[in-house]
């Protein structure tokens, strides 16, 4: 029987984990016409908390609803629902796990047809195939500060409606990430140029949240442990803002990796990023994708690691919690087929998750028509992704899962969705070039 994985984990701020597995956020898409929860969150979150999972980490969450990472995202400003954001947590927390909501702001990733002049640290447009993202819009002091006033808002807002913890997401090419890298961020006043000031809207969300939330609710930060491109926001610098979280008083630090042009938080990067170009081999190696690096990290870090991504096999859970370079296993993808995975796993009736996942890869033949390696990358990342939120949409409508979609039948599913989810949205426009 599993011995680590079912021990309990209390926090600095005092907070008590039941189990060290959490389900890692993933993208809902579930949210109403005014971007509120939706008894599709209740019906999906009451299946994930049953599910056995310690600590269950919401899709993100964002603070402002001209910038969305997708149309069905949830949004907190100023549009209501707060009775329904209640129910979600009242549902995801009935098996006594922790909920926690990821909070987030895209920047740049986010689609043309959602936002036509995206606000960034500066204007560096993303490198990829197509004409799906529109050119950023440098950032205004003001408007950075009003970030930040709106992350903190929106912990505020999670606490009174009853989610336990909230994290901040700080990776995967966003908006506080894009501000840590310097490819992203050529700023030269107090939010750029030296890594301090490049951390400085990181480390003053997280200081705002905190006052906001009061010292005996959990915060954790996701934070990338390097971009994997080169001149970007790399380990060495990785190592020193995860001590000046440390120094915040962060409660536990989440460790992953990449961004929409180099997706490895995804599993795909594996010889080619998505605009085609070759990545080198030392840059992919990593097992269990971070867990390597949550080596070199846990001896500067002052708060309990979590790392997401290529765990499969319960005994490498275990070993892994056993060496001490984390103390919370995170699971995603086989949860979108299995809500009960945890359970399984702790109960010791499974012994890997891996037949609770698929990896899509694109049979150049389903497209029926000629694309060059480049678009065929984009569609493979896509399709796969979008496998798994068709999967939690399913989910959320009480429905089966539907494990039988192709990659590109997966993409185009998705991609109809999405075309739908934005023309139901009420009271907003997308904003123009």
């Amino acid at each position: 029987m599993p011995q680590l994985l079912s021990q309990s984990l209390t926090l600095p701020c005092g907070a008590v984990l039941p189990n060290r597995i959490a389900k890692a956020a993933m993208t809902e898409g579930l949210a109403d016409g005014m971007h509120r929860a939706t008894d599709k969150h209740v019906r999906l979150y009451r299946q994930w908390s049953e599910g056995g999972a310690g600590l269950l980490i919401t899709g993100n969450v964002q603070v402002d609803r001209s910038h969305l990472e997708r149309p069905g995202n949830l949004v907190i400003d100023n549009n209501g629902g707060l009775e329904a954001l209640r129910a979600y947590a009242k549902a995801g927390t009935v098996a006594g796990n922790h909920l926690w909501m990821q909070i987030n702001h895209p920047g740049r990733q986010t689609l043309r047809d959602l936002h036509g002049a995206p606000l960034a640290p500066s204007a560096v447009p993303l490198k990829l195939v197509g004409d799906k993202f529109a050119p950023p819009r440098a950032m205004t002091e003001a408007q950075v500060l009003d970030v930040i006033r709106r992350f903190a808002h929106v912990a505020g807002v999670a606490r009174e409606a009853g989610f336990t913890g909230v994290q901040v997401h700080a990776a995967h090419g966003y908006l506080l990430s894009q501000f840590l890298s310097p490819l992203s961020n050529l700023r030269t006043d107090a939010w750029g140029g030296s890594l301090e000031n490049r951390a400085r809207v990181l480390i003053e969300a997280v200081r705002a949240t905190r006052k906001t939330v009061g010292a005996d609710f959990p915060i954790s930060v996701k934070l990338n442990s390097a971009d994997f491109q080169k001149g970007g926001f790399d380990s060495e610098e990785c190592l020193t803002v995860v001590r000046w979280l440390g120094d915040e008083g962060v409660d536990l630090l989440e460790i992953s990796g990449g961004n929409y042009e180099q997706p490895q938080m995804l599993g795909h990067g594996e010889g080619e990023a998505a605009d085609g170009q070759v990545v080198r081999e030392s840059t992919l190696r990593r097992e269990a994708y971070f867990l390597e690096f949550a080596q070199q990290i846990r001896p500067v870090s002052k708060m309990p690691l979590m790392i997401t991504g290529g765990f499969r096999s319960r005994q490498v859970m275990e070993d892994a919690l056993a060496s001490g370079a984390l103390d919370v296993v995170g699971i995603g993808r086989p949860m979108c087929l299995d809500p009960a995975v945890p359970r399984k796993l702790l109960e010791g009736s499974i012994e890997a998750t891996s037949s609770h996942e698929r990896q899509l890869k694109l049979d150049p033949k389903e497209l029926g028509f000629d694309a060059d390696q480049a678009t065929m990358n984009l569609i493979e990342v896509f399709g796969d992704l979008g496998f798994y939120c068709m999967q939690i949409i399913l989910l959320g409508h009480g429905q089966p899962v539907d494990t039988s979609m192709s990659c590109f039948q997966a993409f185009l599913r998705y991609q109809q969705n999405e075309a739908e989810t934005l023309a139901r949205l009420e009271n907003w426009q997308p904003v123009a070039a």
